[in-house]
């Protein structure tokens, strides 16, 4: 069931929260406006700083030799990276050679949603009714339910255990002859699931203290008696009987197996996850699973300044760094030619967002002129549409002015040639046109 809620605005506090936001849209509009202007300079700057690493980057024929000829230069090259550090999770006593472990954590929880929707009223004020909604779903973290709307499911969430997300990453990983930075090893993904060997006693003592959060909160949950039915005895051929020996022994085993592998009723283990709950297969609120994985070695493509037996970033001649590490072997000319569509997509991204701010900026700016009118929602709506309209308009063409200042001031001498085409073809269009009209009225 949904659960609503309707708060009523007054008039006045309609008009002065409106006032209010003027101050905030003459700060989204700042913002956006030094977005915009900060990105093309950016923008440049990455661009120059990328074209001239491609112009000095040397291609490392062989990582598994050190070069001294290579020494401060910028390089790109494929290699293994590999480790022989073995990483340690302590609390689950549980390890890997890896290059990096980790441990990803989640909640089954009970989540609020809402959705509001207002309508105005005749003599200004705003009737808002907000509908909360409730699901379960798995989280990153645990759900605070006592700050529910709905007072059916507050305090209806609780969680077996807390467990800390956490990422180790080895020491030491190699690059052929090389050693790789910290920065660089960062970027390696070559993920794996880890295998768990969680021993006994660790998962008895785990089970146990989620037995008691889970009896805690649920209550002692009691077991059904299982009814015995008695056992019928048929007789059975030679044949059939050496058949039902073998089952019972194959039986046995697994059974034996089960046995050894001591699964326990709150906690499971199930590839590289690991389950507090009942049942897997049918997550309860307060469930948690822990998943645990592993970076692997794998063939990486580095491109970055040789420095002694390990690698540093290249600093261009406008300050702007860059170093990179791809999955797998790469060309010189596919490291590059990524960056630079990475740095193409980054551009339009904050473009998009600068703009963006400046219109809500702008709406912000002017929306009291709307609240003002609200007495007549009819003419508010109108005007508020005329409004919003006006400043879209007005936020797009700030934005191109923006742009095209900044690009004139980071690039002055392509923008004066730009505007002197620019100018030409006008001209050409313009007074050629007219020349060429006159000349066919002459001629006729």
């Amino acid at each position: 069931m949904a659960y609503t809620e309707t708060k009523t605005t007054g008039y006045g506090s309609r008009v002065k929260s409106s006032c209010g936001g003027i101050g905030m849209g003459i700060l989204l509009f700042i913002a956006g406006t030094v977005l915009l202007w900060w990105n093309e300079g950016r923008t440049v700057k990455t661009g120059d700083m990328l074209d001239e690493a491609r112009e000095v980057c040397k291609e490392m024929v062989n990582p598994e030799k050190k070069d001294a000829a290579l020494e401060g230069e910028l390089v790109c090259g494929s290699a293994m990276a590999t480790t022989e550090d073995s990483l340690q999770d302590a609390q689950f006593g549980i390890g890997a050679k890896a290059i990096s472990i980790k441990r990803t954590v989640e909640y089954y929880q009970w989540v609020e949603e809402s959705h509001s929707e207002s309508k105005d009223k005749l003599g200004g004020k705003q009737e808002t009714t907000t509908t909360y909604t409730y699901s379960k779903a798995w989280v990153s973290t645990p759900t605070e339910s006592a700050n529910f709307k709905d007072p059916a499911y507050q305090n209806k969430n609780f969680v077996l255990t807390t467990v800390e997300p956490a990422q180790q990453y080895a020491q030491n990983v190699s690059f052929g002859a090389y050693k790789l930075s910290e920065s660089l090893i960062h970027s390696i993904s070559s993920k794996e699931n880890m295998e768990l060997a969680i021993g006994e006693n660790m998962l008895r003592q785990f089970d146990k203290n989620a037995q008691t959060a889970y009896e805690r909160f649920y209550g002692v949950q009691k077991k059904q008696p299982v009814k015995e039915e008695p056992a019928q005895t048929v007789a059975l051929s030679d044949s059939a009987k050496a058949v039902q020996d073998s089952i019972q022994h194959v039986t046995d085993s697994i059974m034996a197996n089960a046995q050894n592998k001591k699964d326990f009723e709150y906690v499971h283990q199930a590839g590289n996850v690991l389950y507090f709950g009942r049942a897997p297969g049918s997550p309860e609120v307060g469930d948690v699973r822990v998943t645990f994985e592993k970076v692997v070695p794998a063939k990486v493509t580095v491109t970055a300044v040789v420095d002694g037996d390990t690698f540093k970033p290249y600093k261009a001649k406008n300050g702007e760094t860059f170093q990179s590490l791809s999955m797998g072997k790469k060309s010189s000319q596919e490291v590059f030619d990524s960056a630079e569509s990475s740095n193409n997509m980054m551009k339009w991204i904050f473009r998009l967002l600068g703009c963006i701010l400046v219109i809500v900026g702008l709406k912000s700016i002017f929306g009291f002129i709307e609240a003002i009118l609200k007495v007549v929602p009819f003419v508010a709506n109108i005007v508020g549409w005329g409004v919003g309209i006006v400043c879209t308009i007005l936020g797009i063409v700030w934005s191109l002015i923006v742009i095209a200042i900044a690009w004139l001031f980071y690039r002055p001498v392509l923008s004066i040639c730009l505007l002197v085409g620019a100018g030409l073809l006008i001209w050409m269009f313009a007074f050629k046109g007219k020349d060429k009209v006159k000349d066919l009225m002459n001629k006729k």
